[in-house]
């Protein structure tokens, strides 16, 4: 059960079409994976770092090294320069990704493995872009989660891409109890977990410190918390954020919830990004992309590293085969 995914490479002038092209020099490592990419940005990649590269049909097999099934979403433009995103192609870059979105919900891919967008570029090419996880929610109508992994480690996010100053509004018990039901269901559906353990984090220090440090603890967490332990979801928190992640703990949690961004991300990227992966949970195909950005400064040089990228068409086509399999 060989599922097909769907790779979009995102930003064509940072290091997303290099890391593919690398990626298809090894033709028996193939995971069946189809790029939706322009030809000329693969082409001009490949030729920057000096690898070879044979464009095939999205049916044909890799042979050689440097064979990549593609399927066409043309700029309407020469590539960009590496390293100087270009906002006038906001809406071809986009409309990749929206196309192998699709495809998957058609069911004529498996799974969605995305590279590193420029949201800047984007926003200046008149797309109102916050993230790819908000995209795609939008696009299903569903809600997700952000989760992002490496060995041993599972972070979701209870608020994504916000500001600062508003993610205690955005701390609801409404969206806690959602956020907790889609992790628990993936973790057990998609995961294999029997039974998931999840540990909340509190948002405040300290947890509230007793509503000494704020009452976020007390008015959201701690109720959603209580009701959901009834259901017999094996949950505990809310756990102080600065010993939530200390190694005593590590054996005792499938997966931590931090209320926004920066809280629970620092601590899986300090263990490097080579491993790491971003899932979108909540969608009705697994969707897995890279954990780090387009690295402009380094593109078009040969230095990207593409063990992320390997990492996630190779949990996306894991998630993708536990869905295939017989109910």
């Amino acid at each position: 059960m060989r599922p097909r995914l769907a790779l979009v490479p995102g930003e064509p002038a940072g290091i997303g079409p290099e890391l593919c092209v690398r990626l298809a020099q090894d033709p028996a490592a193939d995971a069946g994976w189809v790029a939706f990419s322009d030809p000329a940005v693969l082409s001009a990649a490949a030729a920057a770092i000096g690898l070879p590269l044979r464009l095939l049909d999205m049916n044909e097999d890799p042979e050689l090294p440097g064979d990549l099934r593609l399927l066409p979403v043309a700029l309407d433009g020469p590539p960009p320069p590496f390293g100087h995103p270009d906002p006038r192609y906001a809406e071809r870059v986009i409309a990749a990704l929206d196309i192998a979105a699709e495809a998957c919900l058609a069911g004529r891919f498996d799974g969605l493995v995305t590279g590193p967008t420029h949201k800047a570029s984007l926003n200046e090419g008149g797309i109102a872009y916050t993230g790819t996880t908000e995209r795609l929610a939008a696009q299903t109508g569903r809600d997700v989660v952000m989760m992002l992994a490496r060995s041993g480690l599972r972070v979701a996010l209870a608020t994504t891409h916000l500001p600062l100053r508003a993610v205690p509004d955005a701390i609801t018990r409404h969206g806690i109890e959602t956020t907790i039901r889609i992790m628990y269901t993936a973790l057990r559906d998609d995961f294999g977990i029997p039974s998931p353990r999840i540990a909340i984090l509190g948002l405040n220090p300290h947890a509230g410190e007793g509503g000494h440090l704020g009452r976020e603890e007390i008015d959201v967490l701690i109720p959603v918390i209580a009701r959901l332990r009834a259901e017999g979801i094996d949950l505990s928190g809310p756990v102080p954020a600065d010993s939530a992640f200390l190694p005593d703990r590590a054996g005792r949690q499938d997966a931590v919830l931090a209320m926004y961004h920066d809280q629970g991300l620092p601590v899986l990227k300090s263990a490097g990004l080579d491993q790491a992966v971003n899932i979108t949970l909540g969608l009705p195909y697994p969707r897995v992309a890279v954990d780090h950005g387009a690295a402009l400064d380094i593109a078009g040089r040969g230095l990207a590293d593409p063990a992320s990228l390997r990492a996630a068409i190779g949990t996306c086509a894991a998630l993708a085969r536990r869905r295939m399999e017989p109910a």
